[in-house]
């Protein structure tokens, strides 16, 4: 699982928290301006019970979503990478050093 972050993430991102082994995942499909912060124990309680045990990595976090108020997040993985460089969400030739594609992106017919 993937998360980008920049200011204008329709064309691209510089920032990826990549989450390998995700077991659990609660968060809006859409947010913004995520502040992150370590999970209550009632959180760790609730990952503990859902998948077994408590994994490596269980991040929690408030942001934006379009709502009334802020919407919680809670991830739980085996695993967190952060990935910096330039993502293109759109096709783009000639990628220079620390530049890629995003995943989903493929060249034109």
């Amino acid at each position: 699982m993937r998360l980008g972050a920049g200011s204008d993430i329709s064309y691209t991102h510089g920032l990826e928290l990549v989450f390998s082994d995700p077991v659990f995942v609660m968060c809006p499909s859409f947010f913004q301006d995520p502040v992150f912060r370590a999970p209550t124990p009632d959180e760790v309680r609730l990952i503990a019970r859902q998948v077994g045990e408590i994994p490596p990595v269980l991040i929690a976090f408030e942001a934006e979503a379009g709502g009334p108020g802020p919407a919680s997040g809670l991830i739980a993985a085996g695993q967190l990478d952060i990935v910096q460089g330039t993502v293109f969400r759109y096709w783009r030739g000639n990628l220079e050093a620390g530049e890629r594609l995003a995943p989903w992106v493929e060249p034109p017919p």
